[in-house]
């Protein structure tokens, strides 16, 4: 062991002290036969632990949980201090009904303007279809759920017989997505007799068709988490809460989305069921893990699809509850740390004042260390046309021990991740597992008792970190990933990858949101010069979802004419 490192209580560093320290992965990157074999080495009693032991203190892992005096009490759940109200936005009941929090939410939007997409013969070459456009066509009669319920069954339908295959779902029905567009339909039939403008539909949400990622329950689906095994050791006998109520607004499900197995990858890569492909060019991945629900929407298929984040939400029954620390801590939070669920009025000047005085944080130096400085170009730009338009400040930051930050996730995850499938993994399911999944649990089996204490100890600190930025500006701004869409080498198809360096690109901006439970939204700003998409990431500050919606959705009118035309999209709402 090498000499202890003592670190200085979080409140007491010297933030003129710090150095960016480019991140550097050591892990082999591998695919095919040579991934098979690397597992069974690893999986080995023996020289399997002397290989993981290696590639953690290669990758300081060791050093930072086990030969550190980390000063900090752990922190087991985030925990944050009382938070301001924000400005210009509508409290809504968190005990109301679905429909009329929908209602409420509705009320926050900009007035709805039909002529600007629906101009008579002069219809726009390219749109994506928005929520609001669909419930206009549907209560002008131009077209009907069950229309468009054809359309994409007749789209997921050939999807299969693509070359290569583009496996949107893992679970589908088509009887059953025609029976829910039917009920729609007629519903917005009964509403034309009625000759009532807001007819019997339940919501604006009516006839809206959604997807819902692999993890997350939706009757009478199986959630197998794209595993090939898990519906049988977990079955599903009702929705999950946000599909429920979903679904009481009168949404369509066209089914279970694919996704990277368990949530424990960063490309969508699944050899159980077909990797997901980019709209914008099928040979590279999504990424994910939410791999699906993000080709669905972008490929025009739906108009929104739930997803999660790997340790950023809660543990309830409905969700396959691999993390159990992270973003959701509302449901444990004392009321006194809480904020009430509110929404941005966007429909009024009051937005345009609110934005002036919106402050961004920029950690230089971590904004630019990506793969490709298209990325940087591009985020900076917005940034630089958020301050011409709106006035918004951008200020340099500091975030401090972000080593130790990606240390603390990885420990946290990994850890909960095991307790979870500790059973089924005695019980055999463990070779069921896809090679790269394996690959990361024989990695998260050798995290101790004392490594996962010491992760939550960093916890602490780093959320002292980003409290104390927060008390200089409002929103962190970075790129969402650190290099666009990777291609997909044509011998994972068949048996998985493992790339810990493209992972660590993938993930590089995004932990902060996972281990701390701060409200992030990642918004399309541009294209690198290889038509790829990139984005920009907003962290608010806790509860701070309203600002970060305001400020997202700003950023979108900003980028709107630079969105272009995926090269596999469809256009389900065609109403000629």
């Amino acid at each position: 062991m090498g000499k202890k490192r003592v670190m200085v209580p979080a409140e007491k560093l010297d933030l003129s002290t710090v150095k960016y320290e480019h991140e550097v992965i050591k892990a082999p990157h591998l695919t095919g036969l040579m991934l098979k074999l690397f597992v069974r080495i690893i999986e080995a009693p023996v020289i399997g632990s002397l290989i993981i032991s290696l590639l953690k203190k290669q990758n300081k892992i060791v050093e930072m949980l086990q030969n550190t005096v980390i000063p900090e009490a752990p922190m087991f759940k985030p925990e944050f201090p009382p938070q301001e109200a924000e400005p210009s936005v509508v409290i809504v009941d968190e005990e109301g009904k679905p429909e009329d929090r929908v209602e409420s939410a509705l009320k926050c939007l900009p007035h709805y303007d039909p002529a600007s997409c629906w101009s008579g013969d002069s219809l726009p070459s390219f749109r994506y279809w928005k929520i609001r456009d669909y419930a206009y066509a549907y209560r002008s009669k131009l077209v009907t759920p069950s229309m468009v319920a054809e359309q994409i069954i007749s789209v997921i339908e050939e999807c299969n017989y693509h070359k290569p295959p583009t496996p949107l779902l893992v679970s589908f029905d088509a009887e059953e997505i025609r029976k829910q567009a039917a009920a729609s339909t007629q519903r917005f039939e009964e509403g034309t007799v009625a000759a009532s403008h807001a007819g019997n539909p339940l919501s604006i949400l009516d006839g809206i068709f959604l997807a819902i990622k692999d993890d997350i329950d939706c009757y009478p689906h199986p959630s197998k988490g794209a595993t090939t095994w898990m519906h049988e050791v977990r079955s599903v006998e009702k929705d999950a809460v946000c599909v429920s109520r979903l679904r009481s607004c009168g949404a369509i499900f066209i089914g279970k989305a694919n996704m990277h197995e368990l949530g424990m990858g960063t490309t969508g890569n699944n050899p159980n069921y077909g990797t997901t492909r980019n709209p914008h060019a099928p040979e590279r991945y999504t990424g994910g893990s939410s791999s699906g629900p993000a080709a669905l929407v972008a490929s025009g298929l739906c108009s929104a699809a739930l997803g999660t984040d790997g340790g950023g939400r809660f543990c309830p029954h409905s969700f396959i509850p691999l993390w159990c620390s992270g973003l959701e801590n509302n449901l444990w939070a004392d009321e006194h740390e809480r904020s009430p669920p509110c929404l941005p009025i966007l429909s009024s000047l009051e937005n345009e004042n609110s934005l002036g005085s919106l402050r961004l944080g920029k950690y230089t130096e971590w904004f630019n260390d990506v793969h490709s400085t298209d990325i940087s170009n591009v985020c900076e730009d917005v940034l630089n046309l958020l301050s011409k338009s709106h006035g918004c400040e951008t200020i340099e930051i500091v975030i401090p021990e972000l080593h130790e930050m990606r240390t603390a996730h990885i420990v946290s995850i990994g850890s909960e991740t095991v307790c979870f499938l500790n059973p089924d993994l005695k019980n055999g399911k463990g070779v069921k597992l896809t090679y790269d999944t394996r690959t990361s649990m024989a990695l998260f089996r050798t995290f101790s008792a004392s490594d996962y204490v010491a992760a939550q100890c960093l916890r602490r600190r780093i959320m002292h970190h980003h409290m104390e930025i927060f008390k200089k500006v409002d929103v962190i701004v970075t790129p969402t990933t650190g290099m666009t869409a990777p291609k997909i080498p044509p011998s994972a198809l068949k048996d998985g990858e493992t790339d810990m360096q493209v992972a660590g690109y993938l993930m590089r901006f995004i932990i902060a949101g996972n281990l701390l439970g701060l409200p992030a939204i990642t918004v399309p700003v541009g294209y690198d010069k290889q038509g790829l998409p990139i984005g920009l990431q907003l962290i608010g500050r806790p509860w701070g979802e309203a600002t970060i919606l305001r400020l997202a959705s700003a950023v979108e009118e900003l980028c709107a004419k630079s969105v272009k035309k995926p090269a596999s999209f469809y256009d389900v709402l065609k109403t000629k």
